[in-house]
């Protein structure tokens, strides 16, 4: 996978993509133009967790598209995409329209989705408000069920300021936080991991790569366990769907995980081995249970 990583850094194989949503936020997306003739096959939409961008898909991204068209989002508040004016805004539900509208800006009729997190959930939204347009899921790390433990250990560092002077310290600071989740990382891993979730400012120092203001919902509504989605979750019906589940994740339990595959007829559960919440994506694990999806995909 590094010398994959390698070679990817050597060109840019993506294009820019911005779109505006309905509340006038400009947002960014990277678009990988998939092999001649893919046009006919119902592109790939990939999107990322909460605090996180497309450069979470920078090796993923290009393997998918050796196959299909795919594009890699990033929500408000995060990336290359506008901070919204109003906090509130930074919920599932907003960011369904702004896909929505990334849809419609594209031309994309059918579309399947590979989430990682609030990525997964907005897909699950998204099959219930556009009946019959998705055609396949990746759900990595999420379900219509999740552990208050890890929603509790998300909100208690997310949004929190702080910068560091080298990408070095920024990299030790950030396996400080998260050395329970990969734990067999080295600095190598956790430089890479680092360079995908933060930025260099203006001013030289390291900052994560998203408007703090993110977690302000979370702090009044109780973030993604506020309502019901299991009737949400069974809109996928029978489209392939691959549920990706961390070994050591707190958001997604394997029991919750063996729940949803005895919900939904196309459902199957992978479970990522040595990794928490969540798995990058990178891992062979992964990529070979997302290979065996992309086969299953309609391509027409």
């Amino acid at each position: 996978m590094a010398k994959l990583e390698a070679k990817q850094e050597a060109r840019r194989d993506w294009s820019d993509h911005y779109w505006w949503s309905g509340d006038g936020v400009r947002l960014h997306a990277r678009v990988y133009a998939g092999p001649e003739g893919s046009g006919t096959k119902p592109p790939v939409l990939c999107m990322p967790g909460l605090a996180r961008n497309a450069r979470d898909f920078e090796a993923l991204a290009p393997h998918v598209a050796q196959q299909r068209h795919t594009i890699a989002i990033e929500f408000r508040g995060r990336g290359d995409s506008a901070y919204a004016k109003d906090p509130m805004t930074y919920v599932p539900l907003t960011y369904v329209q702004d896909v929505i509208a990334l849809l419609d800006d594209l031309g994309i009729d059918r579309f399947a989705t590979i989430g990682t997190s609030l990525g997964g959930l907005v897909s699950m939204l998204l099959a219930a408000t556009l009946p019959g347009r998705l055609v396949g899921a990746v759900l990595n790390d999420v379900g219509p069920e999740l552990q208050t433990s890890g929603l509790d250990r998300i909100r208690d560092y997310i949004g929190a300021g702080g910068s560091q002077p080298t990408w070095i310290h920024a990299a030790r600071a950030f396996a400080e936080l998260n050395g329970a989740i990969y734990p067999h990382y080295d600095i190598h891993d956790w430089l890479r991991l680092t360079k995908r979730t933060h930025r260099l400012t203006p001013g030289g120092r390291i900052v994560t790569d998203y408007d703090k203001q993110i977690a302000a919902p979370l702090r009044v509504t109780g973030g993604e366990a506020a309502f019901d989605m299991w009737p949400v979750y069974r809109a996928l019906g029978s489209v392939p769907l691959l549920i990706l589940r961390g070994e050591l994740s707190d958001i997604l339990a394997r029991a919750a995980g063996e729940k949803m595959v005895a919900e939904l007829p196309q459902a199957r559960l992978v479970e990522v081995p040595g990794v928490g919440h969540a798995p990058t994506l990178d891992e062979p694990e992964a990529i070979t249970a997302i290979d065996a999806w992309l086969a299953e995909l309609p391509t027409a």
